[in-house]
């Protein structure tokens, strides 16, 4: 009897193991940025709007790793707030992309992800899902349906195929940033808890 138990027992352990590292495969990405080519982003401040933030992006190999690092000085006067960077996603199928991860480590702050979308004509228009950096490279997964639509006239969620730019973003307070990412994804997991 406890030799069977044991078997039941050891049988169940091994199909949980099997499970989740099955579960972990089955992760698909749509899209994957690792900075090997920084002509895909572009830096933008609130400077286009009369604001008077003023930073920049470096891009450096650290460790082996292609590194984008944003940093400057965010500024609200003037109607301003923000530094970004942003790369354009309008030939990329990200259909059934569910969630955005990124890798990054920072100074301690909150940033954010803007995405455009077809139906954010305005350019105050975005949908935005934030995290907060410490010193140490973590990975943040940002569920799309978790982002939230900037202003009144737009839908009240994103829809994944509709997504047309990216950017990370330095915004909404009087701060210093420096935030280095080391990775961004777009990915869809088959047995996900973002469905």
């Amino acid at each position: 009897m406890l030799q069977k138990k044991s078997h039941i027992l050891l049988s169940l352990l091994f199909f949980v193991v099997f499970i989740s590292i099955n579960s972990k495969s089955w992760s698909e990405t749509m899209l994957k940025d690792d900075f090997e080519n920084p002509n895909l982003w572009r830096y933008i401040a609130d400077d286009v709007m009369g604001g008077i933030s003023q930073g920049q992006v470096d891009f450096e190999t650290i460790n082996g790793s292609n590194i984008a690092i944003l940093k400057g000085n965010v500024s609200t006067e003037n109607n301003g707030g923000f530094i970004q960077i942003r790369r354009e996603l309008k030939n990329i199928a990200l259909n059934e992309a569910q969630y955005v991860k990124i890798i990054a480590k920072g100074n301690n702050q909150k940033y954010f992800i803007f995405l455009r979308t077809t139906g954010t004509i305005l350019p105050w228009q975005y949908y935005s899902s934030q995290f907060e950096v410490t010193d140490e490279f973590k990975e943040f997964i940002l569920p799309i349906n978790g982002f939230k639509k900037s202003g009144v006239l737009m839908t009240g969620k994103v829809n994944p195929k509709n997504i047309t730019s990216i950017g990370i973003v330095a915004f909404g307070r009087d701060h210093q940033a420096e935030l280095y990412i080391k990775q961004l994804e777009f990915k869809k997991d088959e047995y996900s808890k973002f469905h």
